[in-house]
């Protein structure tokens, strides 16, 4: 793993590259998470790929990098970071929850050999009427809650997420090192690096800028792949993305690819070493 930095507007983003070879991932994560949510499937790719992972604004040791947020901001971030790596029209576009939904605006925009969508991209129906921010206290609430929280140590950071129902009985080191990587501050008062204003705000944008996705998903021309996990964020027995929505998306783009990996989580689609090798096989091979 090599980091690096990309001069955005701002300030700069911390990116990191795995793998040595010269076929190119760029991959974004999930709305409180960091780059190392793809430590686990870069470590996994064949000989010939490399993927890079970036901290977005807010996030990591990005997290210093201001707003204004929303994910058309991050969308133009990634442009100035695949410029940055010399990415081009043979590599492989990604992202994880809401950074599926940043690849799908970034992709839209620039040239790949194929973009895949991880357990999230399809644009999420707003109630008719509802209020955005009542909206993300019930979606996201327990998430926002934990930024402002302070724990005595970074192994008590780490027990949170230890219990966390997403990690029961799949914890491993690699999930360990993505909690110590989000730690930070005095050491009697650890909390995330993530923002809660970056959070609020991406999250609202996701919520009230369906539309402007789903243009995006439609002028996608290069193969378009989705990978669902059939279990949610707190391993519920509903997923994130379920099965009437997959069937909407794949009905209005008869050419995206939906695929459910079996026995995943929101979160060990992208950590479980099962479900990251399917992960990986389909980054690496369509």
């Amino acid at each position: 793993m090599r980091f690096d930095e990309v001069a955005v507007p701002g300030g700069k983003l911390r990116i990191a590259t795995f793998g040595e070879g010269p076929r190119q991932i760029i991959a974004a994560h999930g709305i409180t998470a960091s780059l190392m949510a793809w430590r686990a499937v870069g470590e996994a790719l064949p000989a010939g790929w490399s993927l890079v992972a970036v901290d977005l604004r807010g996030r990591g040791h990005s997290a210093d990098v201001p707003g204004p947020y929303g994910l058309p901001r991050h969308a133009e971030d990634l442009d100035l970071v695949a410029e940055h790596v010399g990415a081009d029209d043979t590599a492989v576009l990604t992202g994880h929850s809401m950074g599926a939904y940043v690849a799908a605006l970034h992709g839209a925009r620039r040239d790949y050999s194929r973009v895949v969508l991880i357990d999230g991209g399809l644009p999420l129906p707003m109630p008719p009427g509802a209020d955005p921010d009542a909206v993300l206290e019930l979606t996201l609430g327990p998430a926002i809650a934990r930024l402002s929280q302070t724990y005595p140590s970074v192994d008590d950071y780490i027990g949170f997420f230890k219990v966390h129902p997403a990690f029961a009985g799949g914890w491993s080191p690699l999930v360990e090192e993505y909690v110590r990587y989000d730690a930070t501050g005095p050491s009697d008062a650890i909390r995330s690096r993530a923002q809660e204003d970056a959070v609020r705000q991406d999250g609202r944008w996701l919520l009230t800028g369906a539309d402007e996705v789903g243009a995006a998903l439609e002028s996608i021309t290069v193969p378009l792949s989705l990978l669902r996990a059939p279990r949610g964020l707190l391993n519920q027995e509903v997923g994130m993305l379920p099965d009437d929505l997959a069937a909407h998306w794949t009905g209005r783009l008869p050419d995206l690819k939906d695929e459910v990996v079996e026995d995943c989580n929101h979160y060990t689609i992208v950590f479980d070493g099962r479900c990251v090798r399917t992960v990986v096989d389909r980054l690496t091979t369509g």
